[in-house]
């Protein structure tokens, strides 16, 4: 089998020169044989006759670089010495190669080139003159049958090199896409607790003083922040290595609106001041409650990280028909340092999730030097708001 393999590569490697000898040779043979007929054997017109057929037969050599020059040389070939095989041989390239107008004034000149020869030697004129097209006709037929069944096997794979192209770069824009999204989902269940704990750290650095009953309580919230995490991230890489989901949806832990007075009570229970006002009904869709705690939980993180100790604001009111307002606003903080470094891609993410949704979002310091993160997103009176699907909310995600 390897052996016959081999043969095949060779074969398909050389076979385009074994074809031009072959045409080459059978060429010659027939110029000869039409050459050395007659009677008296070799004379004048036999000599013209075999230089034209060696001409015209030599020349099928580039017949694949120069395939109208070829029948033109086949073309005068034939007019002078009657030779036909290598003119034929010329239009069956020629038609492999195009299919156009070209083809069409040659081919009509190797007819006329046909019967003027059978008209100037006077043989058979009438014949030629009614079998010439079928003659010519059947070697461009060939030709231009093979042409249009290479085009169409070549147009056959170019569309599906570019299917494969195509695939390959969706492919690839998917994993981009999964990447960013991971990136994104693991960024807004982590940092709020680690944060969480690098407040409670803090606090023990700057009050080194404090009793040992206090000392144990920030511990034993480290520890529960931690685990928290720990379950947190558990979880996620848990659904990463399962792919349960369709598109993502159980990717990590789904939070809801009712969520946000758990959310506020760890900010107190770390050491911020932190007063809340939420009037937000408890049928919000998904979509809009999950906004609303992602934009609250990166507020919050924020705080954590740039403002601790700094009194928090957190305000969310709405309803059906009107939207949902969200405001986080804190007073400017005593400490210029950050607990933890920040890269900045929360609020773009944040951005990005309520402007999917939507909604507006506007953030910026406070004229007494604070910071304020605001949002609104709509809530209709349709329908279509009472019951939101998770592939509807996900997609407010992205």
């Amino acid at each position: 089998m390897r052996r016959l393999r081999r043969w095949y590569a060779w074969w398909r490697t050389h076979a385009p020169r074994i074809r031009d000898f072959l045409y080459v040779f059978f060429g010659l043979l027939t110029v000869v044989a039409q050459a050395s007929t007659g009677d008296s054997g070799w004379h004048l017109k036999g000599w013209a006759v075999l230089t034209a057929g060696i001409v015209s037969s030599v020349a099928l050599l580039w017949r694949r670089r120069f395939p109208v020059t070829v029948t033109l040389i086949g073309i005068v070939a034939m007019l002078v010495g009657g030779i036909f095989v290598p003119l034929g041989l010329a239009l069956l390239t020629l038609a492999i190669r195009r299919r156009d107008l070209i083809l069409a004034i040659l081919t009509f000149l190797g007819y006329v080139a046909l019967v003027a020869n059978s008209g100037l030697t006077g043989e058979a004129f009438w014949v030629s003159v009614f079998t010439g097209p079928f003659l010519i006709g059947t070697w461009v037929a060939i030709g231009a049958f093979v042409g249009a069944r290479r085009d169409l096997v070549a147009s056959w794979q170019d569309r599906a090199e570019r299917a494969e192209a195509e695939r390959e770069l969706r492919a690839e824009q998917a994993r981009l896409g999964e990447r960013a999204r991971i990136a994104q989902e693991m960024h807004d269940v982590l940092a709020h607790k680690v944060s969480l704990i690098a407040l409670h750290a803090g606090g023990l650095e700057v009050n080194p003083a404090v009793g040992p009953e206090k000392v144990e309580g920030s511990a034993r919230l480290i520890r529960e922040t931690a685990r928290q995490a720990m379950e947190d991230l558990r979880e996620v890489l848990g659904v990463l290595r399962s792919d349960t989901s369709v598109d993502g949806a159980d990717l990590a832990p789904v939070p809801q609106a009712v969520d946000l007075e758990r959310l506020v009570a760890d900010s107190r229970a770390a050491g911020v001041a932190v007063t809340s006002e939420i009037t937000l009904a408890a049928d919000v869709p998904q979509s809009i409650g999950r906004t609303v705690y992602r934009i609250v939980q990166e507020s919050l993180t924020n705080v954590h990280k740039h403002a601790r100790g700094a009194s928090t604001e957190v305000l969310v009111a709405g309803g059906r028909g009107e939207g949902v307002t969200v405001r986080v606003t804190n007073v400017r903080p005593v400490a210029a340092d950050s607990l933890l470094p920040g890269a900045g891609a929360g609020l773009v993410g944040l951005r990005e999730r309520v402007v999917l949704v939507g909604g507006r979002l506007s953030t910026g310091p406070t004229p007494s030097g604070g910071w304020r993160v605001e949002g609104w997103l709509p809530w209709s009176t349709g329908r279509e708001s009472e019951t939101v699907a998770p592939v509807g909310a996900d997609e407010g995600e992205r």
